[in-house]
């Protein structure tokens, strides 16, 4: 047996080797290997980008092409490194800290070294490319924006960072991603799928050719084309009246939910954020912590919604069975509980049923309103529960399941919300800031459009979404499928009738669009600030919201003006006139785009980093904008407010 043993043991090692070279050469020659092998090089194809077009067929992004320099850092050679920084218009130190950034990622693997060439750059260099062993340059396709609005609809594309590349794993060093908005929301539908070419090198590391005649390449499937739900010249519309004022706009479609217009105010031109200067505009815009340009504020800023939100206390009174349309309240100048008082506006002794409260915003109204909703069945608990509930049925408090890349969720307190501030006995009273919109109630401009077009449709609302078409698609049910709020459809017509005699004859009777039939609520709220550790109130927050027509409505809108004074003083303003420019396409109140061009609140923003004592609401005093800015914005209004055709 044992003359046997050496030869046996010979067969079976020969065997096991012959196994493994035979797994290695039929069974695994797949392309995961081939990502592995330093003997092939791999070439990435990049499909071009998506268009991106508005309602109306408006084209708002398209591409360019950009010229990107690799280098694999294994692969360089010495070379000539002051005319290579010559050609790529960079400094020594510069290519250092690039190429040792580029080790650092991997050795074997391409990096971006200089991105977005120009072409005039890209021709000059391609000549000397032989000269520069471990370099070569990649073309690809950067966003090139028609226009110079909706950056914060549109948002950016940008370079992937380790973080992302380690959570997703299509993407590699130097690849492109939507960083916000539409490119970030749809990135998947817009990038498409690059395509790959795996290369044979020989043992001098040059390329003999396509690895195995190209079996193993793909081709690039290009991006999709979406249409997004965005009027292009709502939009721009929008961010003119919001020039120089702080806020959010959200306008939103109430049959469909489609949104009409969504402006963040201070915006900025989404062109910036293309090619080699991108990266300094960016730390720039992301630097500015007074303005916050890349803040959201139409979906991200969170506010106390005021008055507007006394329609949805209205409702549900109305529902719970505590209130009837006719029931009266009289106002004394407010509503007093113990011995304090929440002032009011009403003529001393007015008395108001549900449509005169809301056309007149009493607080004293709202407040006993409030009261009986939550001490219905004589538990405060469980009468907050409720109302709490039935609020949340219109997507208020809660994140709104939309395809928007960002957003939050507001605040509409609950029992166990109040549970550290008040442990074991809980009263109507505590809250009763709740019944005017303020207190612990938070929205932000979305959801407050979004509880308008609710209203506007008699008690359903579709999500609200900012895609309207993609190519070879249909949209997802989230967005089609109606949801049915807790309140019966009968209980809608007198807050209705209440929102449309605001207009009438209420507290917005001053922006009246002829021929529309506008439905509205002023909202003030108070701001508050701490400067210093101190809190320190500022000028209030000027707050609309509205629908319209009355029947059949074909927008809802929401406008937060940051400390705009009082409701109608801007955000009604921007309200009126963005609903105008909907319906009929052109304006006819020009006095009160004029009033708007003329007058900015930046002093009003300046006010807690100036040192000068504050007075609040500003007294009487509006800042007026320097005449050359008055004429360009004149000038862009005329391209705006040309007809529909």
């Amino acid at each position: 047996m044992r003359q046997f043993l050496l030869f046996i043991t010979i067969i079976a090692v020969g065997v096991l080797f012959i196994s493994r070279l035979f797994y290695l050469q039929v069974y695994n020659s797949s392309t995961h290997n081939l990502f592995e092998d330093n003997a092939i090089r791999k070439v990435y194809d990049y499909p071009k980008r998506g268009f991106v077009y508005d309602r109306n067929g408006e084209l708002l992004v398209a591409n360019q092409p950009s010229y990107d320099v690799m280098v694999i850092p294994r692969e360089v050679e010495p070379l000539d490194t002051l005319e290579f920084c010559s050609l790529l218009k960079i400094d020594k130190e510069k290519f250092i800290k690039t190429y040792n950034k580029a080790r650092r990622y991997s050795p074997r693997l391409p990096s971006v070294f200089v991105s977005h060439l120009s072409k005039e750059d890209y021709a000059v260099l391609q000549e000397k490319m032989r000269k520069f062993r471990g370099f070569y340059i990649q073309k690809r396709s950067l966003r090139n924006y028609e226009t110079t609005i909706g950056a914060n609809v549109l948002g950016d594309i940008g370079e992937v960072n380790n973080r992302i590349i380690k959570r997703r794993p299509y993407y590699k060093m130097g690849d492109l991603i939507g960083k916000q908005g539409v490119e970030a929301s749809y990135e998947k539908t817009l990038r498409g799928v690059k395509g790959i070419k795996f290369i044979q090198k020989d043992r001098f590391n040059r390329n003999i050719g396509p690895y195995k005649n190209g079996e193993f390449d793909t081709i690039p499937e290009q991006g999709k084309d979406i249409t997004i739900t965005i009027d292009a010249q709502l939009q721009a519309y929008g961010e003119l009246l919001m020039k120089n004022k702080r806020g959010g706009v959200i306008a939103i479609e109430p049959s469909s939910g489609e949104i009409l217009a969504m402006v963040a105010a201070p915006t900025y031109d989404p062109n910036i954020l293309v090619g080699r200067d991108r990266s300094k505009n960016f730390t720039k815009l992301f630097n500015d912590s007074i303005a916050k340009p890349l803040f959201n504020r139409s979906l991200q800023g969170v506010y106390e919604p005021g008055s507007p939100f006394k329609l949805m206390n209205a409702l549900i009174a109305l529902q719970e069975g505590v209130m009837s349309p006719n029931e009266t309240v009289t106002c004394h100048g407010g509503y007093r509980y113990g011995n304090r008082i929440m002032k009011c506006h009403c003529n001393y002794g007015t008395r108001n049923d549900m449509i005169g409260g809301i056309q007149r915003s009493c607080n004293a109204y709202f407040a006993t309103t409030y009261r009986k909703i939550l001490d219905k069945n004589g538990s405060a608990s469980d009468g907050i529960n409720t109302w709490s509930k039935h609020a949340r049925s219109f997507g208020l408090g809660q994140f709104l399941n939309n395809d928007l890349f960002v957003g939050q969720k507001g605040r509409i307190p609950d029992r166990d919300y109040y549970k550290h501030i008040y442990p074991k006995t809980f009263y109507s009273t505590y809250t009763i800031s709740n019944a005017i919109g303020q207190g612990e109630v938070a929205t932000t401009p979305i959801q407050l459009a979004n509880m308008a077009a609710g209203i506007a449709n008699r008690g359903y609302y579709y999500t609200p979404h900012i895609i309207k078409h993609i190519e070879g698609e249909t949209l997802p049910e989230q967005f089609t499928k109606a949801k049915y709020t807790s309140i019966d459809k009968r209980h809608f017509e007198p807050v209705i009738e209440g929102m449309y005699q605001v207009y009438k004859k209420g507290t917005a009777a001053s922006l009246q669009v002829k021929d529309i039939d506008i439905c509205g609520k002023t909202g003030t709220v108070e701001n508050f600030v701490k400067i210093d550790s101190v809190k320190t109130q500022l000028t209030d927050h000027s707050i609309f919201l509205a629908f319209a027509p009355k029947e059949d409505p074909k927008i809802a809108i929401a406008v937060f003006v940051e400390n705009g004074y009082w409701g109608s003083r801007f955000a009604g303003k921007v309200a009126s006139l963005m609903i105008e420019k909907h319906i009929k396409g052109y304006i006819t109140r020009t006095d009160l785009e004029e009033w708007l061009l003329k007058h900015s609140l930046e002093n009003e923003y300046a006010k807690p980093y100036s040192g000068e004592p504050f007075r609040i609401n500003g007294g009487t005093t509006l800042q007026i904008v320097e005449e050359k800015e008055y004429f360009q914005l004149k000038k862009k209004l005329k391209t705006i407010n040309k007809p529909k055709s």
